[in-house]
C-alpha cells in the first residue's frame, strides 16, 4: 500500500475507536477550514460520537461570505473533558497556526488531517496527502471509509471547501477526482448558485472600495515578475471595512499579464500593530510561494502562501523579490 493509504487506515481506525473529539482548523479559517470542520463534525455525530468544534472567539465574525454557515455549535473554550478527548486538527498546516495552549501541551492525542505539502506531520497520527485538492477532499473519503451518508449539510459544507481551495475549478489543484467529489455532492443535494450567490455575490460595498484602495497601490517589479498591492490601516478605517474585506484581493494581481508572483500586503492594526499579513499567489508554478511564506515564519501551497511579518514595506519588497529572482533563475 502507498504511504497515504496506510495513513487513512490509521486515521480511519483511530476515528472508529474513538468516542470523544475534539475539531479544530487554522486560525483566521477560510473556506476550506470551515467546510472541512463542519463535515467531519457531522459526520462524526452522525457516527453516534461525542464531537466537538473549537474556535477562538477572536475568530468571529466569521467572514462575511462564511457566515451563512453553521457555526452555532463551534465552542471558544477548552471543554473540561479534554484529556479524555481525540485532537483533529484538519487543513492546519503546522500546530502554531493554532496558538492556544491547550492543544498544544504534552499529551495531547492528534490526530492530522490536511493537504498542505509543507505540513510538519504534528500529530500522532497523520493523513496528509498533498495530492488532493482541499482538505475537505480528505473528509469526503474518510466519510466513505466510515460509511457515513453524505447528507445535504455534510454536502454543502465539504462543496465550499471544494470550490474555494480550488478556485471555483480553476487552480493547478482542480483534479479528475475533484471533480468526481463535486458530482457526488450535487447528487447529495448541493446547490452550485445558491452557494456560488453567498460566497461571491452580495458582498458588503465595502469590499469594492477597498479594492479600490488596493488597485491604486499597484506597483510591478522585475519587469512585471512582481505584482504587488498594499493596504494601510487608514484604508481600513477611511472604508469602514474589516480585515477580512481583502479576501480575494490578490487574485486580481494575479490577472495581470506576466506576473508571476502577485502580493497582497496588508498592514495589521490593534494589538498587532507594527505587522503585516502577506498573501502571495504564483500563476503559472514557476515559483513556490509557501517557499517564501515559510522564510517569514509562514507557510501553506506552491500556488497560494502566507505569513505575518514586522518588516517595513521597502525591506519586505526586496526580501520577495529576492526570493522570485533566485526561483525563477533556478
Amino acid at each position: 500500500m502507498t504511504g497515504v493509504h496506510i495513513e487513512i487506515d490509521q486515521v480511519v481506525e483511530e476515528l472508529r475507536v474513538a468516542e470523544k473529539l475534539l475539531l479544530t482548523t487554522h486560525e483566521n479559517p477560510d473556506g476550506d477550514a470551515l467546510g472541512s470542520l463542519l463535515g467531519m463534525h457531522w459526520i462524526l455525530r452522525q457516527l453516534g460520537k461525542d464531537s466537538l468544534m473549537y474556535l477562538s472567539p477572536d475568530e468571529f465574525p466569521l467572514p462575511y461570505e462564511y457566515r451563512h454557515m453553521e457555526s452555532s455549535e463551534i465552542v471558544g473554550a477548552p471543554p473540561a473533558d479534554m484529556d479524555e478527548r481525540v485532537a483533529v486538527f484538519l487543513d492546519c498546516g503546522n500546530i502554531d497556526r493554532m496558538p492556544v495552549d491547550f492543544l498544544q501541551r504534552d499529551g495531547i492525542h492528534i490526530l492530522n488531517v490536511d493537504h498542505h505539502h509543507d505540513n510538519t506531520r504534528f500529530g500522532t497520527a497523520n493523513l496528509v496527502d498533498a495530492q488532493a485538492s482541499c482538505t475537505a477532499e480528505i473528509v469526503w473519503r474518510l466519510s466513505k471509509e466510515l460509511g457515513a451518508v453524505l447528507t445535504t449539510d455534510i454536502a454543502n459544507a465539504l462543496y465550499v471547501g471544494l470550490i474555494t481551495d480550488t478556485g471555483k475549478f480553476m487552480y493547478e489543484n482542480t483534479t479528475p477526482e475533484a471533480h468526481q467529489m463535486a458530482a457526488e455532492l450535487i447528487e447529495a443535494g448541493v446547490e452550485p448558485h445558491s452557494i456560488y450567490s453567498r460566497i461571491y455575490e452580495s458582498l458588503p460595498v465595502t469590499r469594492l472600495t477597498l479594492l479600490q484602495r488596493a488597485l491604486a497601490s499597484l506597483e510591478r517589479f522585475d519587469g512585471g515578475a512582481v505584482t504587488m498591492l498594499h493596504l494601510t490601516a487608514a484604508d481600513f478605517e477611511q472604508t469602514g471595512a474589516v480585515e477580512n474585506d481583502s479576501e480575494g484581493i490578490v487574485d486580481h494581481a494575479r490577472a495581470v499579464e506576466g506576473t508571476a508572483v502577485a502580493v497582497l500586503v496588508r498592514d495589521l492594526t490593534g494589538e498587532r500593530t507594527g505587522k503585516r499579513k502577506i498573501s502571495m499567489r504564483s500563476t503559472d508554478g514557476r515559483v513556490d510561494v509557501s517557499e517564501i511564506a515559510r522564510s517569514f515564519g509562514g507557510g501553506g501551497h506552491r500556488q497560494a502562501a502566507g505569513a505575518t511579518t514586522e518588516l517595513d514595506m521597502a525591506s519586505l519588497t526586496d526580501e520577495i523579490r529576492a526570493h522570485v529572482r533566485r526561483q525563477l533563475a533556478g
